[in-house]
């Protein structure tokens, strides 16, 4: 009973920190029916910005990260985000009434990484003092690429089961991006990788770490990035709140199960990152902090590169259910629940 009070008590704290309460307030402007508006052009250079500066700091600290300490935690994120995956497609790609191509968009979506709500943790946990690893932010791809083709993979193969099925047999072939056939073992994977690296927040958070590994931007990235971090996340969560209340009406359009899956979905996803931090952790000694920011990659769903992404590779897919579930509930929860794995590994491991 202590440890539930604990925990219970450190998250009424946290809600009370200024990133959680400008996603809370986006979302209490929105409801009561607010005209503003932030320009998506603003929208897009905070997200880069943002990007840049997660990854240019986590450039600088692979420099002098432990090669095992990182490939550790970097193989379990890639795990992670298939996982989360294979769980949606035994799950919410089976539910009754669901779309399998919907589910597994969906299941993409849950799996790959919210840069937004990454972001959030990290200043939460900058806020508190807690300590982690400079290189998380490199994590992000590891788990980002491998749930998006995982993914992607399975629907289509799905997809193609249907359709030689419905043709009685035949050699499957499947267009990749916008035209031209791929071979599954080769071309399709290759197609997706590209498409999922050249996408904006995959791109600019490469860069930022490319620059960061090779170069030595640690004068611009104190002077410019990190002071403008906290600022440029309020307006962000600000606006991520605006939206996922605005998303919540497309989710009446669907089938209930994603609601149920919305709400649900990054708290088991959560504690699975949770439990394979906690592994790494005693492993290779991965922080507290790294843990806490390990689950809440987990417990996120992608609001940046993963949409585009699914757009163009899974065109028969609904974005009002796999947008409507992942920006209208997934991101909200995730956000909502880092104070949940904060207490968590307080308790487990001690800050």
């Amino acid at each position: 009973m202590d440890i539930i009070i604990e925990i219970a008590t450190t998250m009424v704290a946290q809600m009370q920190k200024p990133t959680l309460a400008f996603l809370l307030g986006g979302m209490m402007l929105a409801a009561l029916g607010s005209k503003l508006e932030v320009p998506d052009p603003v929208y897009k250079f905070i997200v880069i910005l943002l990007l840049l500066k997660v990854g240019l700091g986590a450039g600088i600290s692979i420099r002098e990260a432990d090669f095992v300490s990182l490939m550790v935690p970097a193989i379990g994120a890639a795990v992670i985000g298939i996982t989360i995956v294979l769980l949606g497609s035994q799950t919410l790609a089976r539910w009754r009434g669901v779309s399998p191509m919907d589910g597994m968009a969906t299941a993409g979506l849950f799996g790959a990484v919210s840069a937004s709500t990454l972001a959030a943790g990290m200043a939460m946990l900058d806020s508190e003092g807690i300590f982690y690893e400079g290189f998380i932010g490199a994590l992000y791809p590891f788990m980002d690429i491998a749930a998006l083709v995982t993914a992607i993979v399975l629907a289509r193969m799905s997809a193609t089961r249907k359709t030689v099925s419905a043709t009685g047999g035949g050699a499957a072939t499947i267009t990749v991006g916008g035209g031209g056939s791929a071979n599954f073992n080769s071309d399709l994977v290759k197609g997706i990788l590209v498409d999922t690296l050249r996408s904006p927040a995959i791109s600019a958070l490469l860069l930022g770490i490319m620059i960061g590994l090779f170069a030595r931007p640690e004068s611009v990235y104190e002077s410019f990035y990190e002071p403008l971090f906290r600022g440029l996340l309020s307006i962000l969560m600000l606006i991520m709140g605006m939206e996922a209340w605005s998303r919540l009406s497309e989710l009446r359009k669907v089938a209930h199960a994603y609601v149920l899956y919305g709400i649900t979905a990054p708290i088991i996803h959560g504690l699975l990152g949770f439990g394979v931090g906690l592994a790494a952790h005693h492993l290779t000694g991965f922080s507290a902090g790294g843990v806490v920011l390990l689950s809440i990659m987990a417990a996120s769903s992608s609001d940046i590169s993963g949409p585009p992404t699914m757009r163009g590779a899974l065109p028969d897919a609904n974005p009002s259910a796999y947008v409507g579930s992942s920006t209208g509930l997934g991101t909200p929860v995730a956000i909502l629940s880092i104070p949940l794995f904060i207490a968590l590994a307080d308790q487990f491991i001690g800050f």
